[in-house]
């Protein structure tokens, strides 16, 4: 069953990775179904524990990504497809896909920053700023982007790549779950 679930969680995995590439949106037929597939399947294997497992790598997935979508830094999107695989993978799993998910978003971020000069100078001015503002006044006062031409972050991609890793090495018997 579990290479069933990883084969259509990868599937799955990948066509988002596209379609954030390409639209900047995770589609939601994306998402619910394979939540649906995750709890369904667990819980017809392993009964009530199924249900526990697949709903708290569920809960835990969304909850890793649910404040930095609530301040703006990503879509409802990227919060669901993580907890679509959460789904699947269980607590454990979905947290340890997140650790190389973060990672590899942080190196995406580094590149984009890089490959766009322009944003990234007053983005490091703009952090400049608020952060001796904060050490001379004490208050927290963000600086804003007037820059419309801002690089975009497609964090389906980053998601979607660490998520792989992860399906890769439980596959190939190495447990990387701490």
């Amino acid at each position: 069953m579990d290479v069933f679930l990883f084969m259509w969680l990868s599937i799955v995995l990948i066509v988002a990775g596209i379609q954030d590439l390409r639209f900047q949106k995770i589609p939601n037929l994306l998402t619910y179904p394979t939540m649906g597939i995750g709890i369904a399947c667990h819980s017809f294997t392993t009964g009530l524990e199924g249900l526990f497992f697949a709903a708290g790598g569920l809960a835990v997935g969304i909850a890793l990504l649910i404040l930095p979508y609530i301040m703006g830094g990503m879509g409802a999107g990227d919060a669901k497809l993580l907890g679509a695989a959460g789904a699947i993978l269980g607590p454990k799993g979905v947290f340890t896909s997140f650790l190389f998910s973060a990672v590899i978003g942080g190196v995406y971020a580094l590149a984009l920053l890089i490959h766009s000069r322009r944003f990234s100078k007053g983005f490091v001015e703009r952090h400049v700023t608020t952060l001796k503002t904060f050490v001379f006044t004490g208050q927290f006062i963000s600086i804003p982007s007037q820059d419309e031409n801002k690089p975009k972050l497609c964090y389906g991609l980053p998601i979607a790549i660490g998520t792989l890793l992860y399906i890769a090495m439980k596959l190939s018997g190495f447990n990387p779950i701490m």
